[in-house]
């Protein structure tokens, strides 16, 4: 695997002060949220730098090994199948690169978001919650988090109280609501600050959900 990552920019109209590293999901790359820039409407927009990295190509198992973008290996989407921590780990330290991209820039931790779809959604609960600054947020959407119970000995101190934002479709036929919802459960005892939004969607975004996703922008920065 490559040492680094490439991505897509949308840079910010007016001075530099937030970013957001948004990750695609399986078989996709970053064009596939570039897109959602002009809907967020959330007050630090024009200070905000985006970034949408692309996976690199590997042979993904469900897929019949077939070679796609991916963060990682799927070995079968039941929630006792294996788990490539594997990919997820080396996956993670090249996510983690993009955040010292930022951090060398002057931006501070607090100003960083992990946003992700689906299997970007996995890497950004799983590299933020283990990231050891503290982060403004995490947004996970239609997303899942194996050995979500592992954070008990692996979830660092500084993104403790970090917010996170699950949203899900109630009609995914991909990654199962009900799988979502038992890993927002177990980040709730944990003691993570989460919260959970469902829409009347299949394995997507819904205009409804960047709209909430905005608030939850405005949340983190409006009253600094």
């Amino acid at each position: 695997m490559s040492t680094e990552l490439t991505y897509i920019s949308a840079l910010p109209t007016s001075m530099h002060q937030y970013s957001i590293i948004w990750l695609h999901g399986l078989g996709a790359d970053g064009h596939d949220f570039e897109g959602i820039v002009p809907d967020l409407h959330f007050s630090c927009v024009d200070q905000t730098h985006f970034i949408f990295p692309h996976a690199h190509e590997q042979a993904v198992s469900i897929n019949g090994g077939s070679v796609m973008p991916a963060w990682y290996d799927i070995l079968g989407l039941e929630t006792d199948s294996p788990v490539d921590f594997q990919g997820i780990n080396k996956s993670s330290l090249l996510i983690e690169q993009l955040i010292q991209q930022e951090l060398d820039k002057g931006i501070a931790a607090e100003h960083i978001v992990l946003a992700g779809f689906s299997q970007g959604g996995v890497m950004a609960l799983y590299t933020g919650l283990r990231y050891p600054k503290p982060l403004g947020g995490i947004i996970a959407l239609s997303a899942y988090l194996p050995g979500v119970e592992n954070l008990k000995n692996e979830g660092t101190a500084a993104n403790a109280a970090t917010p996170i934002f699950m949203g899900h479709g109630i009609l995914d036929g991909v990654v199962a609501i009900e799988w979502a919802k038992a890993v927002y459960d177990s980040l709730d005892d944990l003691g993570y600050t989460v919260s959970w939004h469902d829409y009347l969607i299949e394995h997507s975004v819904s205009m409804e959900e960047i709209h909430h996703i905005a608030h939850f922008l405005d949340s983190l920065w409006v009253t600094e």
